[in-house]
């Protein structure tokens, strides 16, 4: 699976200029975790997450501690510029998902924007991911014989059996055949392995 077929687009940014405040509402009332920072022509400088925007925003109670809370040692953070990531990790939306889980998994990133030429195509999150992965059995089936059919003649014959995102093929056509179907199958969104049954 690519990775422009997961991603997220249009993407959602924030202004380098924006306030902090002004990037809190945005991803509140969007729902997201992250956003990348574009320039005034539009370029990306950098990236703002949630924990970015949390930094410093929230002051001792005094409630909470037998003595008074120390005052902190300097005001926080009132623009995005101020917090944001500058140097952001990016795939292509032709690399492969697998390259851009690994990369969450060993840079523990959240969101990665997806860029095409010099430009922000998209954004993939954890959650696009796993939205991938809550597609049911039977939608699955349905999308991987649809593939099988339009892609390629040769293939639209096979049998296919879906168990927890495992692809079952099956069918009377010879090796090739197989060695088709079983590319085609890798393709579609939420299949996790495919294995072959004569």
């Amino acid at each position: 699976m690519l990775v422009r077929e997961v991603m997220t687009t249009p993407v959602v940014t924030v202004p380098r200029e924006w306030t902090v405040k002004q990037a809190v509402r945005l991803l509140y009332e969007q729902d997201i975790t992250a956003a990348p920072v574009v320039d005034e022509a539009g370029q990306m400088v950098g990236i703002v997450s949630e924990m970015d925007l949390l930094r410093g925003e929230f002051e001792a109670d005094p409630r909470a501690y037998l003595r008074p809370a120390a005052e902190p040692e300097s005001a926080p953070p009132t623009a995005v510029e101020e917090v944001m990531t500058p140097h952001v990790r990016t795939v292509r939306e032709t690399d492969d998902v697998l390259q851009l889980v690994d990369l969450m998994m060993t840079t523990g990133v959240k969101s990665v924007p997806v860029i095409r030429d010099d430009g922000l195509a998209g954004i993939v999150s954890r959650r696009d991911l796993m939205g991938i992965l809550a597609h049911g059995d039977e939608r699955i089936r349905d999308d991987v014989l649809t593939a099988l059919k339009e892609l390629s003649a040769e293939t639209a014959a096979a049998r296919v059996a879906v168990h927890d995102g495992i692809v079952e093929l099956g069918g009377d056509g010879d090796d090739r055949t197989a060695r088709i179907a079983d590319v085609i199958a890798r393709t579609v969104p939420g299949v996790v392995r495919v294995v072959h049954h004569q």
